[in-house]
């Protein structure tokens, strides 16, 4: 069994450290992550220019490119081995709700199911004040993985994994949740750069607003595990009809 290992903060942050020392001895481990963080870059592919790979230390490699780039080369010609798993994470702040079409954690993920491997990405929520501790993260990584290895899901399924910042002995177990949704964007914030310049940085993401029991918003909140499967499938085919009989007679 040989699994995957990527982020979107890149090769050097704690969560990817924390999660391949959390799998060690589950599987042959490999890292590909990004030289630099890529927060926010969703399923960014890198076509306009190569990519360069550095190996950093055994069986561990970035490259110079996106969470997804990473996987699509690891699993696309890296390598003269097949892995069996992508696992992504631990990414630095939740991924709850609207995250999922922005994160890079969760790209990498997707990049795996789009290659025919089972995937998983895990995110842990930022304490309001201190510092990040991947501990309990870990540990629910190790065990998500390996139920995984033990009772593997259907290969298409991508599972979002959000950890509270809590104690792994306060964590109050595990949630099946959806997808929430959250408030629109805060306003883009005006600065100006050193040498006079205009310049902006985008709005932070909106609080939860479809926030409510069953979502991850409301699992992560209580203190649970919250455990979403996702597809890439993004028809809306409840509306199919509608626009079907909406085109009728149009151009003629």
């Amino acid at each position: 069994m040989k699994i995957l290992v990527s982020n979107d903060d890149g090769y050097r942050a704690s969560g990817v450290i924390a999660l391949r020392a959390a799998l060690t001895g589950l599987a042959e481990l490999t890292v590909v992550a990004p030289e630099r963080n890529h927060s926010g870059a969703s399923n960014a592919l890198t076509l306009e220019q190569p990519l360069r790979v550095t190996e950093f230390g055994q069986n561990a490699y970035f490259v110079s490119g996106t969470p997804t780039d990473c996987v699509h080369l690891a699993i696309s010609g890296l390598f003269d081995f097949d892995h069996d798993m992508v696992v992504s994470g631990i990414n630095n702040g939740e991924n709850l709700g609207d995250d999922a079409l922005y994160s890079g954690t969760i790209a990498a993920a997707i990049e795996g199911r789009f290659l025919g491997l089972p995937t998983v990405a895990f995110s842990l929520r930022r304490p309001q004040d201190g510092e990040m501790d991947y501990g309990a993260a870990a540990k629910v990584a190790r065990l998500i993985v390996e139920r995984l290895l033990e009772r593997p899901l259907e290969r298409t399924m991508i599972l979002n994994v959000n950890i509270p910042h809590r104690p792994f002995g306060e964590l109050r177990g595990f949630k099946t949740t959806r997808l929430g949704h959250r408030h629109r964007a805060e306003r883009a914030v005006k600065a100006m750069d050193p040498r006079g310049r205009v310049v902006y940085w985008v709005g932070m993401a909106g609080e939860g607003q479809d926030d409510g029991p069953g979502t991850d918003f409301n699992a992560v909140a209580e203190g649970y595990v919250s455990v979403t499967p996702l597809q890439v499938d993004l028809t809306r085919h409840a509306a199919l009809d509608t626009v079907r009989d909406w085109l009728q007679g149009i151009g003629e």
